[in-house]
């Protein structure tokens, strides 16, 4: 749009104007004002585009070309404006705030931005990039004239600017690939010494080397500290001017670098970097100089979840080399991973030492293992001699050859006191220089001593000592033993004996592990011993006893005999008539109780009873007499015997009754033939007292099938069959039926209503 036509648009900095213009239809307002360019010196600036080689370069001949315009009386370039910061300017000056919003508005903008209240206009060097020249003039119309007038140039050298910048962004990011490359291959670098097998003063060596690839580090120390002891260690020291040696085990208490650089990096956690001067700024506090003073100083903490554990620190003697902040950023980057290191190195070293600890007390543990296996066995085996039949002599052989897997046991012998405590009696014994002893009063000599005061271990020399001093006598001619070990034997708290090992070669010595073996082997032998003597004891008292139970068996055994045989003969009086030995009533029910169960379970097998009374025998006793009368009781006994088989019994129930059971028998006619024979044999003649007695029975039977359940009531209906035969003429029998039951049945009830008629006066006499 022509110049004339402008728009107004606000600014958020000041809330000034600014006028926008279209640079191709831009036309001079006053062709006079044109000036007249030298054309030599500008295809000389234009050709100068294609040698430059910054921005700064290009910007600096943008500027010239514009200065050679009579109407511009100043321009600059500015370039990074969509970056955060102030943007670069050629030629280098300080810009207003107004002017800045100018050129910042201009980026996003096609043609020239014009300012409503200054005479200065901002142009756009290129398409999408944020590179702005400022042409001042003498008034914003020439100012927008200069702009339209040097349009073909500022493409060109917009162009060449925008080539420039591009150039430098590529080389700044290829530097800052090259130096994270760098970083990276020094970290890896870093993270491969912590994991070598290096010593910690090389690996340290080698942390400085890498560091000096990415800065000057000459002079380098790191420095560990300690929380819990509030110490420091210089863990690896390195400068060309302090050469004193640094010891990296030697903890220094940080009271004595109080002030110090380095107790401020630990204390503050914060990285310090400059010369003194600026150093003393940094600190929280007054600052003490340790060390020659430098020109630059770096230290950066190394910080573990927020606390420092150490400091890392570079500086510089000489004049020119110091550090900037990447180098600290960098720095601190590096301590980090130098601290994960480290602490992966320690943390790889406290592991192989714990592994080399453990290696160790597991080695002790499987040899104290083994060694507690041998002496679990030996008292297993020591154990199970207590309960093997053998004899006490092998005993104590098998007893040294146990004790010699553990210990040398070539001299051993087992000393036990004698029951009455008044001697000690050698049990076994075998030595290189004694003989048997069987036994000897106690005196003074070792095994006494150590039956007094318990198990002692004695070199040659103290044995000699000893018997010098007089705490002891010397029981044998020949030099004492090179080493001597005894242990007593305990059992319940009471010293029973002692075992012994001792030895004659100089070579061949015992310790207190040996002791502390022997002593647990004594345990067992006077555990053994004890067992063996308690079980021998035993085996004389179970011998003993066996002896008194035997002989108490026999006369128990014959008090036994003697008991059943009166009991037989008591059951047999209980349950047998004393006159004819025949069963009385109470076993006749009990086996005709058993004979109705049997036949409820078994309906096939019958049984009869027969009940017989002797016809007139109270003649025989009135005239014969009461003897002659049991006598006649005897023979009808032995009669009836011989009237039956076995199973069958013939018992006697009062007096002159008698009666048969029959089992398993065939109802009724074995009962009958039975019943004949009965007669028969009873009536055979009789001569008692001179006289000639043929005697006689009436008999009634009754038959299991007439659905009995008490032996009472069989009884009562062979009694009731017994008295109809009496009645019929004696010396027969009778069968029982239910006529019987109910004749007597009537009976009972004609009693009953004769008796309650008496009672009530019912009888009506007629005469």
């Amino acid at each position: 749009m022509p110049v004339q036509q402008c728009c107004a648009r606000n600014c958020l900095s000041d809330q000034s104007a600014w006028l926008v213009a279209d640079s191709d239809n831009l036309v001079p307002a006053d062709p006079r004002a044109r000036p007249a360019l030298d054309a030599r010196v500008q295809l000389e600036l234009l050709g100068g585009l294609a040698e430059a080689g910054t921005p700064r370069d290009v910007a600096a001949i943008i500027v010239r070309l514009a200065l050679d315009h009579h109407q511009c009386t100043s321009a600059c370039v500015l370039w990074a404006l969509d970056e955060e910061g102030v943007p670069e300017i050629e030629p280098a000056q300080q810009l207003a705030p107004a002017e800045l919003e100018l050129a910042r508005s201009a980026a996003a903008e096609v043609g020239p931005v014009a300012s409503a209240h200054a005479d200065v206009v901002a142009v756009r060097l290129f398409e999408q990039g944020a590179a702005i020249v400022l042409l001042r003039a003498a008034s914003t119309t020439v100012a927008l004239h200069l702009a339209a007038t040097m349009r073909a140039q500022l493409r060109v050298a917009g162009r060449h600017l925008c080539r420039a910048l591009e150039s430098t962004r590529l080389k700044d990011s290829m530097q800052r690939l090259e130096r994270s490359e760098s970083l990276q291959r020094a970290l890896f670098s870093i993270s491969d010494l912590a994991g070598s097998d290096r010593d910690m003063s090389e690996v340290l060596r080698g942390v400085q080397a890498i560091i000096g690839t990415l800065m000057y580090a000459e002079n380098f120390f790191i420095v560990l500290h300690n929380a819990e002891r509030d110490t420091l260690r210089f863990l690896y020291f390195a400068d060309v001017e302090d050469l004193r040696p640094r010891d990296p085990m030697l903890e220094i208490p940080m009271s004595s670098r109080e002030h110090s650089l380095t107790w401020y990096l630990i204390r503050d956690g914060k990285p310090l970097m400059g010369n003194t001067a600026q150093l003393r700024t940094q600190v929280s506090g007054p600052l003490i100089v340790i060390g020659p003073d430098g020109y630059d100083w770096l230290g950066v903490p190394m910080l573990s979840e927020g606390r420092a554990q150490g400091a890392v620190v570079v500086q510089s003697y000489q004049e020119g080399i110091g550090y900037s902040s990447d180098d600290r950023a960098l720095l601190e980057f590096v301590g980090n991973h130098i601290l994960i290191a480290l602490e992966r190195r320690q943390g790889k070293e406290d592991l192989e030492q714990r592994v080399r600890l453990r290696t160790i007390e597991l080695q002790q543990e499987i040899v104290e293992r083994q060694r507690g296996e041998r002496l679990q066995a030996a008292l297993f085996q020591i154990a199970q001699l207590a309960t093997v039949d053998i004899s006490q002599t092998e005993f104590y052989r098998r007893v040294h050859a146990v004790v010699g897997k553990l210990i040398n046991a070539e001299n051993f012998y087992i000393g036990l006191i004698s029951d009455d405590g008044a001697s000690l009696e050698f049990a076994y014994l075998v030595d290189a220089t004694e003989q048997d002893i069987p036994s000897r009063p106690l005196g003074s000599g070792l095994s006494e001593y150590v039956l007094l005061h318990g198990g002692i271990l004695l070199r040659r020399v103290d044995i000699i000592d000893m018997i010098r001093q007089g705490a002891i006598r010397q029981q044998t001619s020949g030099m004492p033993a090179a080493c001597w070990l005894g242990v007593p034997l305990f059992v319940d708290e009471e010293t029973i004996g002692l075992v012994v090992v001792q030895s004659y070669d100089e070579t061949v010595v015992y310790g207190p592990a040996d002791q502390e073996l022997l002593g647990f082997v004594a345990t067992q032998i006077a555990y053994s011993l004890h067992r063996r003597r308690s079980a021998e004891a035993l085996q004389r008292a179970y011998s003993e006893l066996e002896r008194r139970v035997q002989e108490r068996t026999q006369e128990l055994s014959m008090e036994i005999v003697e008991r059943e045989r009166i009991q037989h003969q008591l059951t047999h009086q209980v349950m047998h008539d004393a006159l004819t030995g025949l069963p009385n009533r109470g076993y006749l029910r009990d086996r005709l109780s058993r004979a109705l169960a049997r036949f409820k379970r078994e309906p096939q097998r019958h049984c009869a009873l027969l009940y017989m009374d002797i016809d007139r025998f109270k003649v025989i006793n009135d005239s014969l007499g009461h003897l002659a009368g049991d006598d006649v009781l005897k023979e009808v006994a032995r009669r009836l015997l011989t009237c039956v088989r076995e199973p069958d019994v013939v018992a006697r129930l009062s007096g002159d009754e008698f009666a048969i059971l029959l089992e398993d028998v065939p109802i009724p006619a074995a009962a009958v033939r039975v019943a004949q024979r009965v007669l028969a044999a009873l009536g055979a003649p009789l001569l008692l007292a001179g006289t000639e007695l043929a005697p006689s029975a009436s008999i009634g039977i009754a038959f299991s099938d007439a659905g009995y359940h008490m032996a009472d009531d069989v009884l009562r209906d062979a009694d009731a069959a017994m008295y109809r035969a009496k009645k019929l003429g004696r010396g027969r029998f009778e069968l029982f039926d239910e006529s019987l039951q109910q004749a007597a049945g009537d009976v009972l009830v004609l009693e009953g209503e004769l008796r309650t008629a008496l009672q009530h006066d019912q009888f009506e006499p007629y005469f």
